[in-house]
């Protein structure tokens, strides 16, 4: 367990016993090669804004109602998906089409290519902008988007991660699952919305330890997942993506009270919890 952070005793405190039913949410880790390995993409959202003012985050929110429109769509068909993250097709395919579309609306990479080979990647020039913004505001749909510049959505070149719940007593809860894409190696540089201040790539080692140290400000689910695919590697990420391998969880950090002390409990509570059941049961 850990102890619960200043942030989340704010919510704590003022917390009536209500809890928000959470919004289903899809975030995408963005990975490209780095010299020493794999480098993510992270932003920083704006301190002004409501959730999560001012953390380290992957690319990602909620999602709409227009994602789980039919798409052109290359890749594992919505039943898989619905396979991977335990949930109905209907809502696999409304993920991987959040998925794709926050991360273009965010940072201008679009995983969606003229045919079944081939991917856009960093997508630069006013047009794309354009198309960027219109997304966002809802003027187009994914579905529109793509089927007017005769794309098809790379649902291939993603893999199903994590899954984590927001602890009940916060007042804006998500239900997210975390995909994982590596980026061909391209020159152009992606840009980033107005939800974030800042953009980059760092090395996977360099901002766990970043997060340790409190130079880089990022919620749990973030440092965990990095760690994760630091351990992983290249073999680890290449079986997410192609859906092999990979038991997803679902991961909902709970409140604990213990002398008059708050914690949170964590991944690694969950496994232990687990292992003393089937320590018992055998």
């Amino acid at each position: 367990m850990r102890p619960l952070p200043d942030r989340l005793m704010a919510y704590l405190e003022s917390w009536d016993g209500t809890v928000a039913a959470p919004r289903d949410a899809a975030t995408l880790m963005v990975l490209r090669e780095g010299d020493t390995g794999f480098e993510a993409l992270l932003m920083r959202r704006q301190r002004s804004m409501a959730f999560a003012s001012g953390m380290h985050v992957f690319p990602g929110g909620s999602v709409q109602p227009t994602d789980g429109e039919p798409v052109p769509w290359v890749g594992p068909a919505p039943a898989e998906w619905a396979h991977r993250w335990d949930c109905d097709p209907d809502q696999a395919r409304a993920l991987v089409v959040a998925a794709v579309r926050e991360t273009f609306e965010e940072t201008g990479i679009l995983f969606a290519g003229p045919g079944p080979d081939s991917v856009l990647g960093v997508c630069a020039g006013a047009e794309w902008t354009e198309a960027r913004r219109a997304l966002e505001t809802g003027e187009i749909t994914m579905a529109a988007f793509l089927a007017a510049r005769g794309l098809v959505l790379r649902a291939d070149l993603l893999g199903a991660w994590a899954h984590w719940i927001t602890p009940e007593f916060e007042p804006r809860r998500f239900d997210t699952r975390f995909f994982i894409a590596v980026l061909p190696e391209q020159e152009l540089a992606h840009t980033h919305s107005t939800e974030a201040d800042v953009s980059f790539w760092i090395d996977l080692a360099d901002a766990v330890t970043g997060a340790d140290q409190g130079v880089i400000a990022m919620m749990t689910p973030t440092r965990h997942n990095l760690e994760l695919i630091a351990a992983a590697g290249p073999e680890g990420v290449a079986r997410a993506v192609a859906g092999a391998g990979r038991r997803i969880p679902t991961i909902q950090p709970r409140l604990v009270e213990i002398n008059g002390r708050h914690w949170l409990t964590t991944v690694e509570d969950a496994d232990m919890a687990t292992a003393k059941t089937v320590e018992k049961e055998t």
